[in-house]
């Protein structure tokens, strides 16, 4: 065999053993590693998307809607695809509202496929600029949290983010019941980076979250507020006060507020400080609205009946201190009853000399000050009361009219609720149910008090404050209405500020078809006035309401 000829079967058996090379790794790669470079092919042109769930709706206790997600549409961009900037600016702000400016600055953003332009637009609105068919704009369907009764309950209900994330307030509270679980999807998109046809895949399904229904009724939610900011027109800025109405026979919140308002559906304009509900948040010295504790401490032991005098003088020395009364007087003799319609600070503190700082501690650990009331709301605080053996002189007789310990609002109605629902304490509470499982929580009693007789001597006591004392103003005629004020001094830097108070009335209306209790306060203001006015108005409203009648 020739040279040339050898030479032309060498090359076609390497030309063979190449091919044969090739054919092996063809087949390699069509067999054996086919699915992994098809899957990582789709992973380099696919954008995983994760899409929101409808958020639970939250209901008032009649079936009034106070919080509900809706279908929403954001509008994003490629700015990479965008041909046209300054027309397709002026275009999205014809139809989205907005400077033009700010869109054309979106739609410049370098090195970048994707840049928001406008987050859960109204749907119509989205399908708006859809039939504008800019280069470079696309659309994400999404839910948006509306709240249709703006400030009405907000500090209540509270508020969400733009991604729908409870941020305060219920929708903070139930968060994890509301939200549901995000779903995904995938989108394949070609070189220029539009969707391919058919490439939308839905990978895991969105699924909704739980509805709520909780204590709140709308319509004297509505009444309460507009009762405290009247109220509260009388004093200077800034103003702050709060307002709670609870039925005592169940713990349920029939209304609660602080001001200001919070406005979820439109955070923005919402004052500082107003995703907050003090009630609840808030512990501060009550003052006088604890004389009726004191007294019930005094009547448990039989120690002074309402007819009983005694000689109160102008002045009370104590533990190097002074105590008087708020308004300037002379030596008097004054009956128990009169003590406590005239908010006497003396008068309390030498009813309380015949039993003892332990029985008025004894009553005040029963009525839980200090314990957090348990409420489904963030936040709360607990106040704070010193053990017995700890309290001076100066320091127990302090206690006796409210000052030197601090409690909330919701604390003071809780006990309140104790005397209007004959000594049985229930935890206060938001929620009533959940309509989809049909889950109805069971809340805490307990009979803390068990001296009837004291508890309705107490209350016959407490009416006369609001017929012939200081709570003259919560009178409502027809009714029984019973509670205590209080103009408690507001402790700063070691002492007490003057001439600044917190006001306070609480009370409800005994002997009626209804255990309503009422906690009105306004804080941090700087005239010796009361709120008494403010807790007649709500509870008017709520007789009217719930056809309220004297038993």
């Amino acid at each position: 065999m020739g040279t040339e000829t050898r030479s032309f079967v060498y090359v076609k058996r390497m030309f063979l053993v190449i091919a044969a090379l090739f054919l092996l790794r063809l087949a390699f790669l069509q067999v054996f590693v086919h699915g992994e470079y098809t899957a990582n092919a789709t992973e380099v042109r696919t954008i995983q998307y994760t899409t929101a769930p409808h958020r639970g709706t939250i209901y008032d206790r009649n079936g009034t809607v106070l919080a509900v997600s809706v279908d929403a549409t954001t509008v994003y961009a490629n700015p990479t695809e965008v041909t046209n900037v300054q027309y397709e600016a002026r275009k999205l702000a014809d139809v989205l509202g907005g400077e033009e400016s700010e869109y054309a600055e979106l739609l410049r953003t370098p090195d970048t496929p994707f840049v928001y332009v406008k987050r859960q637009a109204d749907v119509d609105v989205a399908e708006r600029v859809k039939q504008l068919q800019l280069d470079g704009i696309y659309f994400l369907e999404e839910s948006r949290r509306e709240y249709p009764n703006a400030s009405i309950g907000g500090n209540v209900i509270g508020a969400c983010d733009v991604d729908g994330n409870g941020i305060c307030g219920l929708e903070l509270q139930y968060d994890e019941v509301l939200r549901g679980t995000p779903g995904e999807y995938s989108a394949e998109r070609g070189i220029n980076g539009a969707p391919i046809p058919g490439g939308v895949h839905l990978d895991v399904p969105a699924v909704d979250g739980e509805d709520i229904v909780i204590s709140i009724d709308l319509t004297l939610q509505n009444a309460l507020e507009r009762a405290l900011e009247k109220g509260l027109e009388k004093y200077d800025e800034p103003r702050h006060g709060s307002a709670v109405v609870m039925d005592a026979e169940t713990g349920e919140i029939h209304a609660m507020a602080s001001f200001p308002y919070l406005n979820p559906a439109d955070l923005a304009e919402s004052m500082v400080g107003s995703d907050n509900l003090t009630p609840v948040t808030q512990a501060f010295e009550p003052g006088s609205v604890f004389k009726a504790f004191s007294a019930l401490a005094v009547l448990q032991e039989n120690a002074l009946s309402p007819d009983d005098e005694l000689f109160v003088p102008a002045e009370l020395e104590a533990d190097e201190y002074t105590i008087t009364d708020a308004h300037e007087r002379e030596d008097e003799v004054m009956t128990f009853s009169t003590i406590l319609d005239n908010s006497s600070n003396v008068g309390i503190s030498l009813a309380i000399d015949k039993v003892g700082f332990g029985k008025l501690s004894n009553v005040l650990t029963a009525l839980k000050f200090s314990e957090k009331t348990g409420i489904d709301f963030p936040g709360e605080d607990s106040g704070s009361l010193t053990e017995v053996s700890q309290w001076s002189k100066i320091g127990g007789y302090n206690i006796s009219f409210g000052q030197g310990l601090t409690a909330t609002p919701l604390q003071v109605v809780r006990a309140y609720g104790a005397l209007a629902n004959d000594g049985v304490m229930v935890q206060p509470h938001f929620l009533l149910t959940k309509p989809q499982t049909g889950e109805t929580p069971e809340y805490a009693s307990e009979q803390v008090l068990t001296d009837q007789d004291a508890i309705d001597t107490l209350n016959t006591m407490l009416r006369g404050v609001v017929t012939n004392g200081t709570g003259k103003d919560a009178y409502i005629e027809g009714y029984e209405v019973v509670g205590k004020t209080s103009t408690a001094e507001i402790a700063e830097n070691g002492t007490y500020a003057e001439d600044r108070y917190n006001l306070c009335f609480s009370g409800f209306i005994a002997n009626s078809s209804s255990k309503l209790v009422c906690n009105v306060t306004a804080n941090d203001v700087h005239y010796d006035r009361n709120v008494a006015g403010i807790f007649r108005d709500i509870m008017a409203e709520a007789i009217e309401l719930y056809k309220i009648v004297p038993e």
